[in-house]
Parts: C-alpha cells; structure tokens; sequence
C-alpha cells in the first residue's frame, strides 16, 4: 500500500472520514517522504498552514515496513496531537492499529531513586514546600503507571519537589539500579523497543545524541526520522552540543550526592566537608563573573579577554573540589552503583568547566542570569558540521519539515542596499546588494550543513489568503523613537476596537509587552475587554483562558509566536510590534555575525534578515488556521516599508491583503463581517 492509497482521491481516508477534504499539497509532501524512507533520502519540506503535514508524515511512516522511524516534534502539544488525534484516525481509516508510542523527555518522568532518596531525607520535613507536596506525589506514585507528570494536575507547575525527583540524563544510573526494572523511564524504552513508530521531541532526541557518546542512550536503534517544527533544530542542536554549567546544576549535583551518602551509610564528617567545600568554591565563581548587562534574562558575552585571573582562578578552584568529591565518591563504590554515578556526575561538570576555561575559536563563552540562577556557558558558534557528522552521516532517512522552512522565495531577485550594521540591524549605512541564493532551503541547508543534493519542495497552503486575511502596514516611527509607544498604543487600541478583541499582541520584548499592557489595560477595562499578560498563569491555561473568552486581549513575547493553535473567531488580530531580529548583542548572534564577516558575507542579508523572516512568518501563521478563519495581522514596525530589507520580509509571508491605512483596514473587516452575516442567513 502507498501513501497515495490512502491520501489520495478515493482513498481510504475518504472512504472512512466524512467531509474529508483532499489536498493536493499533502499528497506531494507525503508522496516526498514516502521517496525518502525508501531511497534512503533527505527531504526539506516547508508545508504550509492547512497542509496538513502531520498526516501527511505519519501515513508514509505508518505503511514504511523498512525501518523504525523517530518522529521528533518541536512540542509536547504535537506529540499528544499525534497519538490522540491523527493516529486514531489513520486506524480506523487501515482498519488495523499502528505500532507507535511516545517517548517524552526525561525530566517528564518520576526517577523512583531519586524520590525514595528525597523521602528518607531531612528536605522532607524540613522544608515545607516539598513536605506539602510529598504526600500529593506519594498518592500518585501508587497509582501511576506511566510516572508521567503530566499526570499530575494537582501538582503546581513550579513545584520545587519535582526537580528533586524528576529523571534526567545526569541522574540516570542505569543497569546498576536497583529500581531498573520498575524504572518509568525503562519501561517507557521498553515500549519503544517494541514499536514502529517512536514520538519524541526534539530536546529528547538531541539528549538521546549526547547519552550515546558516552554509551548510553534513550531512544532504540533507528535509522529515519522526522522532524516536524525542522526550524528549531539549530536552537536546539546548539544548546546540546555545547556546555553550561549553572548554579541550579551544582545545587542539584550537591543535593543528589548528599542524599546519595546518607542512602549508603557514607554521609560521614569527610564528604560533608568535601560537599560544602564546593559549595564555597561555586559561590566564589558566581561571585567572580562579571555583573550582567544585557537584555534581562539574556545571555551576555563573556570574551576571553573578561576571563579574568580572578574567574580563571574560580573556575579552578571548583574544578580541584568537584575532583576531591568525586575521588571521594569513588573510594566507596563498594557501597553501590548510587556511588560510581556520584563520581561521573562530577566529573561532567568538570568536563563543562574545562571546555569554559580554555575557549576555542569555535565556541562562544556567556553568562546569563535568570532570577535567582546563574549560568556560564560555552555553545558552538556554528553547529553545521557537528549536525552533519552526528545526524545526517549516521542516519539513512531524514525528512525535515515546517510551515517555515525557506526564505529563498523572498530574494528571488537583487536586493536593495541594506544596512551592514550587526550592532543595530535597523541602523541606516548601506551595503552592497547580497546575491539571491541558490535555493529557497539555503539558508536552513548552510545553518545544518546540508552540503549535498536533496529533494526540497515548497508547498503551498490551501488557505486564500487574499481573501482571508489582511496585512495591515502603519506609517509609525521608528520603533527606537520616544514616540514609537505611545502611537503604537493608540493603533492598537482603535484595531482592537474594530475587531472588539480576539487579539494577540505579540512583542518582542518583555519591556514593550509591559509596557503597551499597561497603556491599553484601562481603555479595554471600560469596555469590558478581558485582557491576559504572560506570566499571569502557565501558558496552556492562558491559552484555555483565551479560547473560552472569545474577545480577550493576550499581551505575550515571542514564546507565542509559534506552536500556538487557536482556530475559529476567537484569534481575529494579531499584532507584532517590531521586525523579529535575533538580539544583535547575544554573544552567539554577535558570534555568527562576525563569523559570515570573516568569510567575506554579508551578516546582516546571510544571516539575521533570513532569521527574521522565518520568525515573521511564525508569527503571522498564528493567524489563520482553517479556511473559516478571517482576520488582521498589523506589523507595527514601519522600517518594512521604508527600509530596502524590508521588501525581502515582506516577500516571505502569505499573499494576504495588504493594507497602508487604517481606513483600508476598516474596509477589509466590514467586508468581511458583511459576508459573514451572509452565510449565516444562507
């Protein structure tokens, strides 16, 4: 059976589902992976919103008899869609179940070490947040037969008792533990080694990567995968093929070894001198690193010339007590496994210290603090060759796929002179026009070190957006003029008016979410308009919240410009209030920039217009979901139609209506509110 028999015109998705709708777009794209997986092939599909991408994937997956395959999904939320949506379907459409299970990242699971440790503990009834919860997670415990945490609603999100118990790739002993059998993270492997199909995400496959360069692993052998949300994979692979070495790692490391101790009879005057000796040597370090200057929970540069003597010596020193503890913990490995997994614990971070103590050209070492966590880190400036030597080498079929993959399509001819500032990206120099490139996937191809023929295709959306959606383009000032907020503000509240809610006001920044949350807040009060601000309630709650109230008004930053689903009337507006740029002065950014400068390219046209546009088109997506949907996307930011950069954004996103004044606007949704009322009457 193949692909086209059961996606295609009188197939069995037809025959099974009524008012199945057949799209061509999802034939090709599931025609292209079905040629990959059996040709050994790579495939870059960008698949636009209402594809339907995921069956388009899963069905050559499900009917492939060749090999297992990994699908890796950018969240949690497509993950549960799969199993509990798509999957069912495509079964009753075979008349036969699929061989598939999920595998979800390893702090999801309850580690029964770790909370067996934690229950024999003075934590557990000296600190009272984890003593109110325990009794919840005991309960649970008895019942669970997953150890999943989503399983636990009545758990609150930031419970300090779930870091204390929670699975991890540096808490995993393996064999040796007497709880392997009864494992959560065992049994969830064992059901992978038994199924077709394996669902993870993407930090877990990346995890997977790093636990099997040290002979471990989580995920069974494969050799196909599949990533859904491909556009995160550079994000993802940098943060996992580089080091960080933070406060809350060395709290956990000391917490674990303690408990560890005590479980084997050992926490004796000895290692508890040792433990607080590396307590002292960590908060020297802490202390040592320069104070942080950038955007506030940013990450700042730490250049080799700031690693001063003063944080070299910290560094050391930590170094030389991490040693001592694990020495000590390897003297008395007699005493179990718990003992030999201290020691290695150790000697990890030590490896993170070395490889930020001593940088290389090709790392870039920071800082960040975030609350009460500090962290030092060292990430590779440029993950394409570690990609193609860890994933595209090893493995025989990969399909990546988005409904934001290409920026080529934008550039097709000479651009106009932009600036070739990486500073200040909106700053007014110009610069030579950057040649178009090759294809529509050079950007992703060069950034994942695609260096090889490929099958690549963009497939069109089923949406009209000419007709759907209006892109509305305000003459505003520049977004770094004092008058840019308080202008901004008033467009938002009159757009917000006219559609009488519905929206996401989409910032980039936490500063300017606050801020135009604050103006708006009163003027939507007196007219009885619910508004949200992230970080009011965990983000699914906000978005139930959200779905439920139909007209509010969500005031978010970019963690809402993707993998957010809200079909139907109640997402009408969306407003971005400034072109995506990456923060030019993040230490990795300003990295790569000086990279492409230093191999004669163009920063500015090679690497931050193409992010922008990829981050713009994610944006814009939350918009429109079914051929139902009709609404206003307002870009705030008029250096899109002043700047000559700004042609090559634009050029990116959908065909949608564009509009230059308020009054077009006003036009475009009486419209269609008018053919609305229509199709209700009809």
């Amino acid at each position: 059976m193949r692909a086209r028999d059961v996606l295609g015109e009188g197939g069995l998705l037809e025959a099974a589902i009524e008012g199945y709708e057949r799209r061509p777009s999802q034939l090709r794209m599931a025609e292209l992976v079905e040629r990959a997986l059996d040709h050994d092939g790579v495939a870059l599909i960008e698949a636009g919103t209402g594809t339907g991408k995921t069956l388009a994937y899963l069905v050559p997956a499900a009917l492939s008899s060749r090999r297992r395959v990994i699908i890796s999904t950018g969240t949690r939320t497509l993950q549960d869609q799969l199993v509990e949506h798509d999957v069912p379907r495509l079964e009753r459409a075979l008349g036969r179940p699929i061989s598939i299970t999920v595998l979800k990242g390893l702090p999801n699971y309850l580690c029964l070490r770790r909370y067996g440790e934690l229950t024999h503990s003075a934590d557990s009834l000296t600190k009272p947040d984890i003593a109110r919860m325990l009794p919840i997670v005991r309960e649970w415990k008895e019942r669970t037969e997953t150890g999943d945490r989503a399983e636990l609603v009545d758990l609150p999100e930031d419970a300090a008792i779930w870091t204390a118990i929670q699975s991890g790739s540096d808490t995993r002993i393996g064999r040796a533990c007497r709880h392997y059998d009864d494992c959560f993270v065992t049994k969830a492997r064992r059901r992978a080694d038994e199924a077709h199909l394996v669902v993870v995400n993407h930090h877990l496959f990346f995890a997977d990567l790093a636990l099997r360069a040290h002979g471990g692993g989580v995920l069974p052998d494969h050799d196909a995968v599949i990533f859904d949300e491909a556009h995160q994979i550079e994000d993802v692979a940098t943060a996992f093929f580089g080091v960080q070495l933070s406060s809350q790692r060395i709290d956990v490391l000391l917490r674990d070894a303690e408990r560890a101790f005590a479980s084997v009879g050992a926490l004796d005057e000895e290692s508890q001198r040792l433990l607080r000796v590396v307590v002292l040597r960590a908060d020297d370090l802490w202390a040592a690193l320069p104070r942080t200057t950038g955007p506030e929970g940013g990450r700042n540069p730490l250049p080799e010339s700031a690693l001063s003597s003063k944080v070299r010596d910290a560094l050391f020193a930590l170094d030389v007590a991490l040693e001592a503890l694990a020495e000590h913990a390897r003297g008395r490995i007699v005493m179990g496994e718990v003992m030999a997994h201290t020691a290695r614990r150790a000697e990890q971070v030590r490896t993170a210290i070395g490889t930020i103590a001593e940088p290389s050209h090709s790392h870039v070492t920071w800082t960040q603090q975030r609350g009460r966590s500090v962290s030092l880190g060292a990430s590779p400036v440029d993950v394409s060759s570690l990609f193609r030597d860890e994933v595209l080498h090893r493995l025989k079929s990969i399909v990546f796929a988005s409904a934001t993959l290409a920026t080529g399509r934008a550039a097709t001819n000479a651009l106009e002179p932009a600036p070739t500032s990486i500073v200040v990206p909106d700053g007014d120099v110009p610069a030579p026009a950057t040649p178009a490139p090759s294809t529509p996937f050079a950007f992703t191809k060069q950034r994942l070190g695609i260096d090889f023929e490929v099958d690549e295709e963009v497939l069109p959306s089923p949406f009209d957006y000419a007709q759907q959606a209006a892109l509305y383009l305000p003459d505003l000032p520049d977004p770094r003029d004092p008058a840019f907020l308080s202008l901004a503000a008033a467009e938002l509240d009159a757009l917000i008016a006219l559609t009488g809610g519905g929206a996401f006001v989409l910032c980039t920044s936490v500063r300017v979410m606050s801020e135009l949350a604050r103006r708006l807040r009163p003027a939507l009060a007196a007219r009885r308009v619910v508004t949200m601000t992230q970080g009011d309630a965990p983000k699914n709650v906000l978005l139930d919240r959200f779905r439920v109230a139909g007209d509010a008004v969500l005031f978010a930053t970019q963690s809402f410009w993707e993998g957010v689903d809200v079909p139907g009337r109640a997402l009408r507006l969306v407003v971005i209030d400034k072109l995506p740029f990456e923060v030019p002065s993040d230490p990795l950014v300003e990295a790569r920039c000086q990279r492409i400068e230093e191999q004669g390219g163009s920063p500015f046209m090679e690497y931050l217009v193409p992010s922008a546009a990829l981050a713009l088109k994610q944006g814009f997506g939350r918009l429109i979901r079914t051929k139902r949907d009709r609404g206003v996307v307002a870009l705030l930011d008029a250096r899109v139609r002043k700047k000559g950069y700004g042609k090559v954004l634009l050029r990116s996103l959908p065909d949608a209506r564009r509009c230059h004044s308020f009054a077009e606007v006003e036009d475009f949704w009486r419209g269609q509110q008018d053919l609305l009322a229509l199709l209700r009457k009809s």
